[in-house]
């Protein structure tokens, strides 16, 4: 079946704007507000929502307040809440929180690795190896998001074998068989993403195989639908399109969440998703941020969003009638 005829498939959006995408932003977002857009974004149907970062407030300012923000938000049944976790005092504070899933990141990029994560990869992995251990006892769900999966800014092309062989020592020596992989600064092309999930898909079929696609240059709908003919069935995406990269300069964030929902709905995928509700909470992005947002339906509407006729539209008519 092509990714063109959804079928009444399920497709599960997870929502990364309130992560990826308030990090970018230079002004914090008060704390309150994050919280009510989170519990906003809880009642629209999202599978998953990456709520914030326990990262060092000196390196994301923007995310200081991730412990209240965990534990302020109301929590909705069917909705998992996630964390990016950078190291085993991170996961500590995250459990503390109450976070359902700990999102753990290493990059398939030995360069992009060193340079913002300061360290190898195989040292990435070993500190990845002691927070799934910190969580086995807790119950607590990981997630591991591979990041330049899909190409680096500063090495360029990252071979396929070397993203299944680290896939490979997650799932087959840490046991995690979530598995995120990543177009970090939107360098992904649709051939390329079909060709990846589809090696990962046949190689693991029972994973958790999500897709965290940028929209960097354009092609962030045009890889959706490769990863779907491909079998993937999760992706991350950001409400209004928010966030960017340091290492992709002028990038907008993940594709657009609503735009996502609304093209997949009229695809005839199912998303479980409230889609209006979804386009009011992005419409007060632009409120909450202090600027506009990259998304086109907060812009223009849904397809079927009509305008009403000109007010002298009788009289043309009847102008038109009577010729």
């Amino acid at each position: 079946m092509s990714a063109w005829e959804g079928a009444g498939r399920r497709v599960h959006l997870q929502e990364v704007g309130t992560r990826d995408g308030l990090q970018a932003e230079k002004a914090f977002v008060p704390t309150e507000a994050k919280i009510a857009l989170i519990d906003e974004l809880s009642l629209t149907g999202l599978t998953k929502i990456e709520v914030s970062s326990f990262t060092s407030p000196k390196a994301i300012p923007a995310l200081a307040d991730a412990d209240a923000v965990m534990q302020g938000i109301r929590r909705e049944p069917g909705v998992v809440y996630s964390a990016l976790v950078p190291n085993v005092r991170g996961a500590e504070r995250a459990i503390l929180a109450r976070t359902d899933e700990l999102n753990l990141v290493m990059s398939a990029s030995g360069t992009h690795n060193l340079t913002n994560l300061r360290m190898t990869r195989d040292q990435s992995f070993a500190a990845l190896a002691e927070v799934a251990a910190l969580a086995r006892p807790s119950g607590t769900a990981v997630n591991i998001s591979l990041s330049c999966a899909f190409g680096c800014p500063m090495e360029g092309e990252v071979p396929p074998s070397s993203v299944l062989d680290w896939c490979a020592r997650y799932i087959g020596e840490l046991g995690v068989d979530h598995i995120t992989l990543c177009d970090t600064t939107g360098m992904a092309f649709p051939g390329q993403v079909a060709g990846l999930a589809g090696a990962f898909r046949q190689r693991w079929p029972q994973a958790e195989l999500t897709l965290h696609l940028h929209n960097t240059r354009g092609l962030g709908l045009a890889n959706t639908l490769a990863g779907l003919d491909a079998g993937a069935d999760r992706f991350d995406a950001s409400l209004g399109g928010i966030g960017g990269c340091p290492y992709a300069p002028g990038a907008t964030g993940n594709v657009c969440t609503e735009e996502l929902a609304h093209a997949l709905e009229l695809m005839g995928f199912q998303t479980g998703l409230d889609l209006p509700r979804l386009i009011a909470a992005a419409r007060r992005l632009p409120g909450m941020l202090g600027h506009e947002v990259p998304s086109q339906i907060v812009k223009a509407g849904r397809r079927l969003d009509l305008h009403p006729v000109p007010a002298d539209f009788e009289t043309i008519r009847q102008r038109a009638l009577a010729r």
